[in-house]
């Protein structure tokens, strides 16, 4: 079996081993990292849930997760056999203060077996109302007594306001150091995301002008296609704000805004997405409705499929005020940024899933131009691809060929397809193996969830405290309200085609 011997023996624990998070993404992303030789020589998985389950069957159902939903299914069977072997199941109800004897006496068992104290890595894959009591099994069992040795993976949401955000960090600091706590959220792990360190410190050709004297605004989008699914009860009492613009959208924007780091350790790249959204300015409650929009989808049609309206869904209120739409321009009080407004939208059932930063140059100073030769023109961008199609995007203005000087637009493309041949890790399997080697850097500490929490409180309780009175507002199939284009169109932007829905 494919090993790497530099990394410490560790077992990797899994409460919620019988969920869909479990079997859609962390065994998949365990099994591909094995296929890759980034696994440690001995390395055991042990899941944890309520329900009674032989080894055997848990393995089977992991193997199913494997096969349909890996990018890489099982091919040698001799291979799988080993990685199974080390696959096992522990029944435990996480609410029972009597709990965790199972699971204790498995880890000592395997340790024993191998000699040595290893690694443990307790993933909570767990909904948030468990979360608390599977914390305090593993204090009460002093599971997690080594800070160099035991991490605690914690799943989003982490929190649905600021105040069970600090509660919950509270708890966790509580039991565990800040240095033992990963919280995970896996927008972090994707390639493209990672880049956007890499593309503006990387390369002196684009940090110089990375700042307001080159630089418009600056919008990011994240669309679905999809609508709430299965996760109506949930959406309901979450809604895109919570959902994706508290934890996604902001991790983004920190991301685009940082200043550049000291050095590559993991408090130091914190620190600096840290002081972004401590700029951020505050929104007052009087002026919500200049900073930030709010929309639900009726029916309409997506992808040439008509689709019921967010008050149709499975486990949705009728007369819902949830939205599913959300669109805000930011503006962050710094050097670097001062009066260029960020604009950032989310959405479900918008006409294509894409997600994406687009950079906006200023236009130059002087345009010596005929007026006949600029009458298409455009100012310079960088539009960053996150999903689908993953890459970098940089148009530019050219002289169209022929015997008249008129100027065109033209894109510059980097596409990792077609630059390296070679699929990019899902984004659990480069964080599941930075969990395993003991990297932060890409997990959120515990000051920065709350400060994200703070960013978007005050817009959270104005919208809590009064009911939207035109829901549901856009089609499906639309790109949202119309009020999200006003939203731009008061400083004269307007929201860009994203690039997958672009003509050549």
């Amino acid at each position: 079996m494919p090993q790497n011997s530099r990394l410490e023996p560790t077992i990797l624990v899994i409460f919620g081993a019988g969920g869909d998070l479990t079997w859609r993404k962390l065994l998949p992303a365990l099994y591909n990292l094995l296929l890759d030789n980034h696994l440690p020589e001995r390395l055991a998985i042990v899941g944890v849930a309520r329900r009674k389950l032989e080894d055997g069957s848990f393995r089977a159902k992991i193997r199913e997760g494997i096969d349909s939903f890996s990018r890489r299914q099982v091919e040698d069977e001799q291979l799988w056999n080993r990685f199974a072997e080390n696959i096992s199941y522990v029944s435990e109800d996480l609410t029972d203060s009597a709990s965790g004897a199972a699971l204790s006496g498995r880890l000592a068992r395997i340790e024993e077996q191998w000699g040595v104290r290893a690694n443990r890595v307790y993933y909570l894959a767990i909904p948030p109302t468990v979360m608390e009591p599977a914390a305090a099994m593993l204090k009460r069992l002093g599971v997690c007594r080594d800070c160099a040795r035991d991490r605690l993976v914690v799943e989003k949401p982490f929190g649905r306001d600021l105040l069970s955000a600090q509660a919950l960090n509270a708890f966790l600091n509580g039991m565990f150091v800040e240095s033992q706590i990963y919280r995970i959220d896996h927008y972090l792990g994707k390639e493209t995301v990672q880049n956007i360190l890499a593309f503006r410190f990387a390369n002196s050709l684009f940090e110089p002008v990375w700042n307001r004297s080159y630089i418009d605004h600056v919008q990011i989008t994240v669309a679905e296609t999809v609508g709430v699914e299965e996760r109506g009860e949930y959406y309901d009492q979450a809604g895109a704000l919570r959902d994706m613009v508290q934890n996604h959208l902001l991790q983004i924007l920190c991301l685009v805004a940082m200043e550049p780091p000291i050095n590559f350790e993991a408090d130091e790249i914190r620190n600096k997405k840290v002081d972004v959204l401590h700029a951020i300015r505050p929104i007052k409650g009087e002026e919500i409705h200049r900073y930030a929009v709010r929309g639900q989808y009726r029916k309409g049609n997506v992808l040439g499929k008509a689709v019921p309206g967010y008050p149709e869904e499975k486990n949705v209120a009728p007369d819902s005020g949830t939205e599913t739409y959300a669109a805000f321009k930011f503006h962050i009080d710094n050097w670097r940024w001062q009066g260029v407004p960020f604009y950032l939208r989310t959405g479900k059932r918008l006409p294509s899933k894409v997600s994406e930063v687009s950079i906006i140059f200023r236009s130059p100073p002087h345009q010596f131009f005929p007026s006949a030769a600029v009458e298409n023109w455009q100012p310079n961008r960088i539009v960053i691809r996150i999903q689908p199609e993953e890459g970098i995007g940089t148009r530019i203005q050219v002289k169209q060929p022929g015997t008249r000087l008129l100027l065109g637009a033209a894109d510059m493309q980097f596409l990792y397809r077609e630059a390296f041949r070679a699929p990019a890790p899902e984004a659990y399997e480069t964080l599941l193996l930075d969990v395993i080697r003991g990297d932060a850097t890409l997990f959120m500490r515990g000051d920065q969830v709350e400060s994200a929490w703070k960013v978007v409180m005050p817009i959270l309780e104005a919208w809590e405290s009064v009911p939207p009175a035109d829901f549901p507002d856009y089609p499906a199939g639309s790109w949202g309200p119309e009020t999200a284009d006003q939203l731009t169109a008061r400083e004269g932007h307007s929201w860009l085609q994203p690039a997958e829905q672009e003509e050549p």
